[in-house]
């Protein structure tokens, strides 16, 4: 597996992209440092060597601020608990005594910020691609149908914490509108649509590497993973008959290996960064401490928990609150993260088809059930029913990977999750940071 391993002259362009382009609700003013290249640089006449520079930048951007929406999200959902030296972590995000969600904390600005980030070096790249003759039009293809993917994947990110997104902020001087979800979402499938048609047009290589999309480096196969979040696009959407045929054209295969799919990459280079969903076991700083209802709720001999948590030597308590079990979900710090694997494919197959082939969706719940030690499904298959089996299985396959909370939003179920102290409350959605309303 490939690592993002940095030049002299990545991390000068990097670092520009990332430091002058930080918030988009702020005003830039144009600095020029003769000591390395500048912006106007990469925008025009860009060489074949400052466009892949840019592919690293956003590839690598896109990891940004994963660990934080992870935890944010999962403690709201009560997946788990941050333990550490932030009681916002343990206070804001449960509501802490009828505390409300602050629009200008770390929880609610960074992963606007990171990933608005990733999205401005995305847009940086389609427009050095429009001024320079470095690659072929063929070429430019391949580089358009990544940016357009990655710019599309983040917006569903930020729907996912949002519930809105600004869609249209090619130009920082006169940013778009912020959009409700379902105008997001639409919008989202349309770049993936044209990300597609370049990907087409863009031969049977790329002119660029990529770290972590082992087996989806090529247009060809690039493509299954566009057509992969279309299908989750699709789903969020509420157009399961579309999202069938998206997942048909993608990477999903019924009997096929479940942790198949790309993955965000770390490793100890300098300029990279670590895994920050790993923790220590037993470590009595910084933690993420399993929710003892994921523990209680789980049915016998499911090897997910087994395979997720693990049994502290001591249980451990913080402002009130307890757990028994801390993750092991990542072996190491620079462990992988998966972007979206065959398992979740197959869990959106089984959610297309319960309203019209309930049959079809329990084949598919049950080939997740026996991957984790489980029997076969023998519940009704009314739709009610099938929906509570499937956010079940959901809760365990993807426990501490940023989808309990939106999974609970979006059919209506927030309400069902338990109070842990007194005081609590339940939010399924951030604010959008205070910036952002000036």
């Amino acid at each position: 597996m490939k690592n993002f391993k940095f030049s002299i002259e990545k991390l000068v362009i990097l670092s520009l992209v990332v430091t002058t382009l930080f918030s988009l609700s702020c005003t830039f003013d144009e600095e020029f440092d003769p000591n390395r290249p500048s912006l106007e640089g990469s925008l025009t006449g860009a060489s074949l060597n400052q466009l892949n520079n840019l592919v690293v930048g956003i590839e690598s951007g896109m990891r940004g601020g994963v660990a934080g929406q992870t935890t944010h999200t999962g403690t709201m959902a009560r997946e788990l608990y941050k333990f550490d030296a932030d009681p916002r972590n343990t206070g804001d995000l449960l509501g802490a005594n009828g505390a409300s969600l602050d629009n200008n904390s770390f929880y609610s600005t960074s992963v606007w910020a990171s990933k608005y980030r990733t999205i401005k070096n995305a847009n940086i790249l389609l427009e050095a691609l429009d001024n320079t003759t470095s690659v072929s039009a063929q070429e430019a293809a391949g580089y358009r149908g990544f940016a357009r993917t990655v710019i599309a994947h983040q917006l569903i990110m930020l729907v996912k914490s949002y519930g809105s997104a600004r869609v249209e902020v090619s130009d920082p001087t006169n940013l778009g509108p912020v959009l409700a979800e379902a105008d997001v979402l639409t919008q989202v499938s349309s770049i993936l649509d044209s990300a597609l048609s370049d990907l087409t047009a863009a031969g049977d290589s790329f002119s660029f590497p990529l770290a972590g999309f082992d087996g989806f480096d090529t247009p060809s196969t690039f493509s299954k993973f566009n057509r992969a979040v279309k299908a989750v696009a699709l789903i969020y959407s509420g157009n399961k008959t579309e999202a069938l045929g998206a997942l048909s054209s993608s990477f999903f295969n019924l009997n096929g290996d479940l942790t198949l799919g790309p993955k965000h990459v770390f490793s100890l280079s300098a300029g990279d960064f670590v895994n920050g969903l790993y923790k220590i076991v037993d470590n009595n700083g910084d933690q993420i401490i399993v929710h003892n209802s994921f523990i209680a709720d789980a049915e016998p001999g499911d090897k997910r928990v087994e395979n997720k948590t693990i049994i502290r030597s001591d249980p451990t308590t913080q402002d009130g609150l307890n757990g028994t079990h801390q993750t092991k979900l990542y072996a190491t710090n620079i462990s992988p993260i998966d972007i979206i694997r065959n398992e979740e494919l197959v869990l959106l197959y089984a959610e297309a088809n319960i309203p019209s082939n309930p049959t079809e969706a329990i084949k598919a719940i049950d080939v997740i059930r026996t991957s984790a030690g489980l029997p076969a499904y023998s519940g009704a298959s009314t739709e009610s029913a099938l929906i509570d089996e499937l956010l079940n299985q959901r809760r365990y396959s993807f426990w501490c990977e940023n989808h309990r909370m939106y999974d609970l939003r979006r059919f209506g179920k927030s309400l069902s999750l338990p109070i842990d102290r007194p005081g609590d409350q339940i939010f399924n959605i951030f604010p959008i940071p205070l910036t952002e309303n000036e």
